[in-house]
């Protein structure tokens, strides 16, 4: 009886046991089923959301593509301005200037006038320097000082008395006139025969030229005044 009665004890705790565990495993599946379109949304939404995201950090990332070009291009523009402005300058004679010439020296003849020479022979004069000046430029001087006086296009070159005046100020022999550009060129263009400083040599006049490897040339420091002159609107109509 003890036995038999046992295993309907047995039986009735597996039978309980059985049926809670159907019942959990039932609830189990009724969360997972429940739960599953629930999640299933959250990703859906964490996809979208991430999706945004990244399609809008590619516009970012092309805005800025699109800025840098702009940034560069304006560097280079800027740059190019720059580098105009420097070229300019430099014609104009506002800006220090350095580089290879060559240097010409001349001064007053050393020989004794005798009765009846003219002596206006054996000194230098403001229109030798201006021709000798002309001379540079067509040889392709880029940059001219004569005794440290920079030349710029309104520069004057003239007589002053027994001086010349270059730039307002007063300057005497010996002259020193300094001249950057292709050394080769401005030497041949002078030594040229019938040129003035073959004539001034002929003369009697102290001249030499030399090429120079560097010449450093300092600004116009005089008054740059402009009155009248202003930039032309007009543009000529080119067909």
């Amino acid at each position: 009886m003890k036995s038999k009665g046992a295993q309907i004890s047995i039986a009735l705790v597996c039978l309980v046991m059985g049926m809670l565990l159907a019942v959990q495993f039932k609830a189990t599946d009724t969360y997972q089923a429940d739960l599953m379109p629930e999640r299933v949304d959250e990703l859906t939404q964490k996809l979208d959301t991430v999706t945004q995201q990244k399609e809008a950090l590619e516009e970012e990332v092309l805005s800025l593509r699109d800025k840098l070009i702009h940034v560069r291009e304006t560097d280079k523009a800027m740059k190019d301005l720059q580098d105009e402005l420097h070229k300019a300058q430099m014609a104009a004679g506002t800006i220090p200037a350095e580089g290879p010439g060559v240097v010409i020296s001349l001064d007053d003849s050393n020989i004794n006038i005798q009765p009846g020479d003219n002596a206006n022979y054996s000194i230098v004069h403001d229109s030798d320097l201006l021709i000798l000046v002309n001379e540079l430029k067509a040889s392709g001087a880029e940059a001219i000082a004569i005794n440290g006086e920079r030349l710029t296009a309104m520069s004057e070159i003239r007589c002053a008395g027994t001086l010349i005046l270059v730039n307002w100020t007063k300057i005497g022999p010996p002259f020193t006139i300094e001249a950057i550009g292709d050394p080769d060129m401005l030497q041949s263009g002078l030594m040229l025969n019938g040129g003035q400083l073959t004539t001034l040599k002929f003369l009697g006049l102290q001249t030499s030229v030399q090429k120079a490897e560097q010449i450093k040339l300092p600004a116009y420091s005089g008054p740059m005044k402009i009155n009248f002159a202003v930039p032309s609107q007009y543009q000529e109509k080119v067909e």
